[in-house]
């Protein structure tokens, strides 16, 4: 089922769903100062906003990390929204294969996201873009306040592979490029990494 581009109550849905799930977690890194984790899809949902008006994709963009990162289900997601949310949503979701540690399969799981947005459809490589654009800004704004101490918050610490991961999604999302959102975002993962 395809939601009308004017049926926007799906947004609003999607807004007040992604809240209840993400409720109490806050962002990787804030613990001295915590923001609420909602505020990533929130603005993943803006920027993809910047590139479609289809409720479905920017419904996506806010329910991006539900699956991912909560116990919620595509099922759940496609019983309470639709398939097209679920697919794209399913889309950006890792399989995060819980069993092993997170920093060894840190880089089989962005290959698999990389290979997944080559062939991707736009509305997919959109929903990518919004979430990797938000996380660039905010990686940028703490590596300005923290230098190379951010890199120990995440499961992979080599500057050097978050930034061949960066890259290769800017090139994999390249289709994108007319867009002022990939612009951004290309010219932070330059300021970011630089020479690395």
């Amino acid at each position: 089922m395809k939601a009308n581009a004017y049926d926007h109550h799906i947004i609003t849905k999607a807004i007040i769903f992604a809240a209840k799930s993400h409720d109490g977690a806050i962002r990787k890194g804030t613990e001295a100062e915590p923001i609420p984790y909602i505020v990533h899809p929130m603005e993943a949902a803006a920027i993809a906003a910047t590139m479609t008006n289809d409720p479905n994709v920017i419904a996506a963009a806010l329910l991006h990390d539900v699956v991912e990162d909560t116990d919620v289900s595509i099922e759940t997601i496609k019983s309470d929204f639709n398939e097209v949310i679920a697919e794209l949503v399913a889309g950006e979701s890792e399989n995060k294969r819980s069993e092993q540690p997170a920093e060894e399969t840190w880089k089989i799981r962005k290959q698999e996201t990389l290979e997944f947005l080559k062939q991707a459809e736009e509305n997919s490589k959109i929903v990518a873009l919004s979430d990797k654009l938000s996380n660039i800004r905010a990686i940028k704004r703490d590596y300005m306040e923290i230098g190379d101490r951010l890199w120990d918050r995440f499961n992979q610490k080599d500057i050097k592979m978050h930034a061949w991961y960066y890259r290769s999604v800017k090139e994999a999302l390249n289709e994108l490029h007319n867009y002022e959102a990939w612009k951004e975002y290309s010219i932070l993962v330059e300021e970011v990494f630089g020479d690395k």
